[in-house]
């Protein structure tokens, strides 16, 4: 998913390459072709974001037309100027602008068009409080969490609330407020619920600054090695080296680190623990699974006040969104792809026959006792840029594809 602070780099990109000239305007795939039509040759006037949205505004007075973008997963608003080359559009380019020496491609699930009173109006008002903005407001946004049954997990994910942070940021912003996810909006405390803040500022504004999420403290850095973040997709934690744990939260993962994000004791029912300490064995899944007591509504369609779902020890997967160095997913072979696995059995002589468990168990018996691969150069080169110390491409919504992969070098 593409984040706030992503979003927000957009709007400042365009603000300086497309606010003020006017476009030839067309929709290569047809899906946004009455949009297109309605701002050809309208001044590209202004561009805003809030949260994960964009809106740009073409023409003025009663010409006046609001362009609302949302990315989804994988969207991007792309400049070319007249020193690159424009690449072919692809079967979800919506919108395609032009004008001397410019060009710009946009793919996003959502572009729609419309008025400021039908459209923007509307979508403003549902947006809570982004803390990439000047006119975000704590006290606004504190009323309604202190007051909410929700989880804050769930609230720091709702766009009505915390508007900006995804599943990512949900997992480290947490952590470092030392705030367990499933804790009642309204058990917070006032200290708590301005800790959860700060950091949420403060991540997305360093995702803004470095076009990535890097959320290690740079003393951190120096006492633990070279992460980029604590617990998103991690089996331990960095700090106390407790496993991580993981469940779901409204269909998505969220993370914990028992020991360093406890449940509060009025947050749970006071005759269980929020973790066991003996974990609980299941059928359907080897690794031990971690229950948190489900509280009892009142009434059909109360409110949870947790999470539905069990919690289990964390195993780190490939992530799309957070690509490891082959390097790095070596040290934990199930990072790496039923692919990648039966390319480095291969390599190493071992048999690549049987399921992915199967095919992890037998790599991870061969790389034991062995030193770590050494990196190539060109993985390097690709650290490097996905490190930000070239181009911030990590999330790819200010580039096209074919950019993205220029600047990187190679994808890993």
């Amino acid at each position: 998913m593409v984040e706030g602070h992503s979003v927000h780099r957009v709007a400042s990109r365009h603000k300086l390459k497309l606010v003020g000239k006017k476009f030839q305007a067309s929709s290569p795939n047809g899906r946004f072709a009455d949009g297109a039509a309605a701002i050809t040759e309208k001044e590209f006037v202004s561009i805003e974001a809030v949260g994960k949205n964009l809106f740009a505004w073409f023409g003025k007075g009663d010409q006046e037309v609001c362009v609302h973008v949302h990315f989804g997963m994988a969207g991007n608003w792309a400049v070319f100027e007249e020193d690159e080359a424009e690449p072919a559009t692809t079967p979800t380019t919506r919108l395609r602008l032009e004008c001397s020496g410019v060009v710009a491609h946009l793919s996003a699930m959502t572009v729609a068009h419309g008025s400021r009173e039908g459209l923007y109006l509307p979508k403003r008002s549902k947006l809570g409080e982004d803390p990439l903005r000047a006119d975000a407001d704590p006290e606004r946004l504190w009323k309604k969490v202190s007051a909410s049954k929700k989880s804050i997990g769930a609230l720091v994910m709702d766009q009505s609330a915390f508007c900006g942070p995804g599943n990512i940021y949900r997992a480290e912003i947490l952590f470092k407020a030392g705030v367990h996810p499933d804790r009642p909006g309204k058990s917070l405390t006032r200290e708590e619920f301005d800790s959860v803040w700060s950091h949420t500022v403060d991540l997305l504004r360093r995702g803004y600054a470095t076009g990535s999420i890097l959320t290690v403290d740079d003393a951190d850095q120096v006492k633990y090695g070279d992460l980029r973040r604590y617990i998103y997709n991690k089996a331990h934690c960095p700090k106390c080296l407790t496993r991580i744990v993981s469940w779901e939260i409204a269909s998505r993962t969220a993370y914990a680190c028992p020991s360093c994000q406890p449940m509060a004791a009025d947050a749970v029912p006071q005759t269980e623990s929020a973790v066991p300490s003996t974990p609980k064995k299941t059928k359907s899944n080897k690794d031990a699974v971690l229950s948190t007591p489900e509280p009892k509504s009142k009434k059909r369609g109360a409110e949870p006040t947790q999470s539905s779902s069990a919690k289990r020890q964390h195993v780190p997967f490939p992530s799309h969104c957070v690509r490891d160095s082959l390097a790095d997913r070596l040290a934990n072979p199930a990072k790496l792809t039923v692919k990648e696995l039966k390319a480095v059995l291969r390599e190493r002589g071992h048999p690549t026959d049987g399921l992915k468990a199967v095919l992890v168990a037998r790599l991870a018996i061969s790389l034991d006792g062995t030193p770590p691969p050494m990196r190539s150069a060109e993985d390097a080169a690709a650290d490097k840029a996905r490190a930000g110390e070239n181009k911030a491409v990590e999330h790819i919504a200010e580039l096209h594809p074919t950019q993205t992969t220029k600047a990187r070098g190679r994808r890993l």
